[in-house]
This record gives C-alpha cells, structure tokens and sequence, in this order.
C-alpha cells in the first residue's frame, strides 16, 4: 500500500506539500497540485484521516453538542449540519445530552476538552450553566445555533419577533383575549429561546394596550404539554380565550387537538397559532410563523468554516429570515 511518503517522493516535493495538496488546504501552486494528483493517482493512494491530521494539525471532524434530538426542530437542525458537513469532507462527533443532567457536565469539564476536535457547534446552549463560555475557553472555532452566543458567531430565529408577529396577528383579527402555552411559573424552567418568546408575546399585547389581561400557561414545548395545558385553559366556558400563541408549532398542535376533543371549534371558536412551521403544521393546517432548521445546520457550518480557514476573523451573527404562514387555524373573532 502507497503512503504519503512514495506521492511525495514521485512528485518530487515534501510530504508537508503533497499533504496540503491533496488535502486543498493550504497554499500550493496549481502545478504542484497536478503534479501531485497525478502522482497520487499512479500509485493508486487513498488518504488515511489520521496521516492527514499529523501532516495538517486538523482532525476534520467536529463535535456538536446539542440536547437529545428527539424533537423535530433537533432533528431537521441535525440533518442541516451533516449534510454540509459531509460535503466538505468533516466527520461529526455527536453529544446530544439533557441540560441540568451530570453526564452534560461531564462532557463540558472533562470529555470535549480533551477530544481533538477542528471545531465545536453548540445548539440551544442555556446562560445559566456558562456552558458557552467553558467552550469559548478552549480557544477552538465555535457557532452557536439559538439566541444566545455571548463571543462566539451564531445562526438563530429572531425570537422575540416571531411571537411578536403571531400575537399581532391574532390582534389584528380582533382578539383581544389571547394566552400563551408554553410558559412556566418559574422562569428557570425556560429555555433561554422559549423565554424570549413568551417576552415577544408581552411586548405585543403592551402595544395593544392589552398587557393587563395577558395569561401564560406553564407547558412543556411539546404536543402533550400544550395538549394538557389547553386542556385546563379552555375546560370553563366563561372563562376561555377566544386566541392562543404555542411556543412551538408541537405546543399549538396539542392545544389544537385539546380544543377539538373538547368540542371547541377551530378557527371559528378559538384561533390558534404556533412558531416554527413543523413538518406537521401543514397537516393541522396550522398558522404559524415559518423557520427553516436545515438551513440554520447548513449556515452554522459555514460560519464555522470560515473560522476554520480565518482564525482572526471577526465574529458573525446571522439571524436567519422567518414569515407568517397563514392556514385555517386562525380567523377573525366572532
């Protein structure tokens, strides 16, 4: 079997040079490229990962660290990431462990530092655990996906705008009677994005003059919690909203499915609208305000490319378009 060493001696060039050659990275000139394409190609050599990382100081892999990736948001932002990943050649190095847990903890203190990784993507990181910057200490490319990214480039949603767009929509068709699922009672209990939008629902009904009357039911972001909390808000008739804003497109979902369980007709009686535009929000025919977690995957890694190839470049938050898609969850208020 051909080594590096034989391309290069065929070459006639250093191995540093036929490394970077066939590799792509680095300066080399055109010539020396061929010459060493070709050389490569008679002795039929395939590159070994762990020959181009000892000729490179690069591992081509990068590690992402995410919660478990259960959800649909995880998954399709997953999918993003190692599409593009794969077509420049880097291998992924998955870690898709529950917040607040000690094997997460395990992983920030003990398990990424020592792993070699070219860069590290960070998704739905939460201020509370410093978790982004133990990363930034490591002094290695970072991206973060999600609205927080203290010191390091970031992919995400405008999250205080996407619950302020749907709440305003709801507005806009007369309600003025509309509550959030999605909350919770103890604001620690919020994802660090979740918060965020229950604050664009507040920041919309303060515009409206309609602060005073603002209700926020605690819900997991899934289809049972918003099921379960729907279920207790509109269970007394004198009582119910005539509008709900989901937290998620899953947690409007559940409150959809709860009112029609309960005999609440959707949109006629009640309205309801989510964020995301999940994969089954077409299904339900669910308004929602529309984000693209593939694409948010394919933009995290060329942020993160960009680092790679340009260490001293300046940091880059790119806040990633989202729309409000109209279906026939939502109608004016009788």
């Amino acid at each position: 079997m051909s080594k590096i060493s034989d391309v290069a001696a065929l070459a006639g060039v250093s191995k540093a040079t036929a490394s970077r050659a066939l590799s792509g990275r680095g300066y080399v000139s055109e010539e020396t490229r061929q010459r060493v394409a070709g050389a490569a190609q008679e002795l039929s050599y395939v590159a070994h990962s762990s020959a181009t990382s000892l000729a490179t100081g690069r591992t081509h892999t990068v590690g992402v660290v995410m919660p478990p990736v259960d959800r649909w948001f995880f998954s399709e932002l997953l999918a993003g990431i190692q599409e593009s990943l794969f077509a420049l050649d880097y291998e992924l190095a998955l870690y898709g462990m529950q917040e607040g847990t000690a094997t997460r903890d395990r992983l920030f203190d003990s398990v990424l530092p020592g792993r070699r990784f070219d860069g590290i993507i960070a998704v739905g990181i939460q201020p509370s655990a410093h978790e982004l910057e133990r990363l930034r200490r490591s002094d290695r490319p970072l991206v973060s996906v999600g609205p927080y990214s203290e010191g390091s480039s970031a992919v995400s949603i405008d999250d205080v705008g996407a619950a302020r767009i749907a709440t305003e929509h709801l507005i806009g068709l007369g309600h003025a009677d509309i509550a959030f699922v999605g909350g919770a009672g103890d604001a620690d209990d919020l994802s660090f994005g979740d918060a965020q939008r229950v604050e664009g629902y507040l920041e919309a009904l303060a515009a409206a003059g309609l602060e005073s009357i603002a209700r926020i039911a605690d819900s997991p972001p899934t289809m049972p919690g918003g099921y379960a909390a729907a279920v207790e808000l509109l269970g007394d008739r004198r009582g119910r909203p005539t509008a709900i804003v989901g937290v998620c497109d899953e947690t409007a979902i559940g409150a959809m499915i709860a009112a029609r369980r309960l005999g609440i007709a959707v949109p006629t009686e009640i309205s309801i609208v989510g964020i995301d535009d999940h994969q089954h929000a077409e299904m339900f025919a669910l308004t929602t305000i529309k984000q693209s977690p593939r694409e948010q995957g394919h933009e995290a890694v060329r942020l993160l490319q960009r680092q790679i190839d340009q260490p001293d470049a300046p940091r880059e938050r790119s806040v990633t378009a989202s729309a409000l898609v109209v279906r026939s969850s939502t109608a004016r208020r009788r």
